[in-house]
């Protein structure tokens, strides 16, 4: 059985074969769109049904407004840089729901929900393309189906240790330190380099887009103001620190900017 289950898991690590076209690197990823993108989908239409989304006003029409801009300028990208046809399974849809949380996301496939409280933090339409082209990063380099495939490997892991080890005590030292152990050093760590990612494609995103990536680092100064300084240690988060996402965005926004002058853009709002 132990062996079964190693099998299983090197030949899903061989599976896990799409590049990411922003970094060029092989991702661990073996879900493909077509199992992710239809229960993402159906997801987010049960969210939409169970909240309350705003429609026909000044705030919704301007998310929808720079998520097609960003859309577009990404569809840009990607066929410039040999990825045409790459999101041609992706149905954007862009939803503004009232809620106090101060936060947005984007489901695989493109499905972005902006919550009414993140709104003062944006501040207007280039504080909204920060986000927006964070969150559809995220999309882009295909995140939520890699952070399935980890956890798949991390589940496969663990009943491989339960089925191995026999003696009771020594099983109950092993899933105790193998929880801590895969999540502070494999998961979280994962996930932080999710979020550094799509901080910079994002940014090179916007830029394309028309909007000022200088921009990026001033919201992220507001993020952490309206935070008052609060937040675990990096190490046991999922995001990267404030300050580290700060100090990453102002170095990266001189990039973007000579990314999007490729693309004839040359001036920002």
């Amino acid at each position: 059985m132990k062996k079964i289950l190693w099998v299983a898991a090197l030949l899903l690590i061989a599976s896990a074969c799409k590049t990411n076209p922003f970094t060029g690197q092989r991702t661990l990823n073996f879900y493909p769109n077509s199992q992710v993108f239809p229960t993402a989908f159906a997801q987010y239409d049960q969210f939409l049904e169970a909240n309350k989304v705003e429609t026909g006003t000044a705030d919704a029409k301007m998310i929808s407004k720079v998520g097609q801009r960003i859309a577009a300028a990404s569809e840009r990208w990607l066929t410039a840089n040999g990825y045409p046809g790459y999101l041609k399974d992706y149905k954007w849809e862009y939803n503004l729901v009232k809620d106090e949380t101060v936060n947005a996301w984007c489901m695989p496939g493109g499905k972005i929900v902006f919550y009414t409280g993140i709104l003062p933090i944006c501040q207007g339409e280039t504080g909204i393309a920060v986000v927006m082209g964070h969150e559809v990063a995220h999309a882009l380099a295909d995140h939520g189906a890699q952070r399935m495939s980890a956890g798949t490997l991390q589940q496969l892991g663990a009943v491989a240790g339960n089925v191995a080890i026999k003696d009771e005590s020594t099983l109950a030292v092993f899933n105790q330190a193998y929880g801590i152990g895969t999540t502070v050093g494999g998961m979280l760590p994962f996930s932080r380099s999710h979020e550094t990612e799509a901080d910079k494609i994002g940014l090179q995103i916007m830029a394309i887009a028309g909007y000022d990536p200088k921009e990026a680092a001033e919201l992220w100064k507001r993020m952490k103001a309206n935070s008052g300084g609060q937040g675990p240690p990096e190490f046991l988060s999922t995001h990267p620190s404030n300050d580290t996402r700060i100090n990453n965005l102002t170095v990266w926004a001189p990039e973007a900017e000579a990314e999007a002058r490729k693309f004839g853009v040359t001036s920002f709002q």
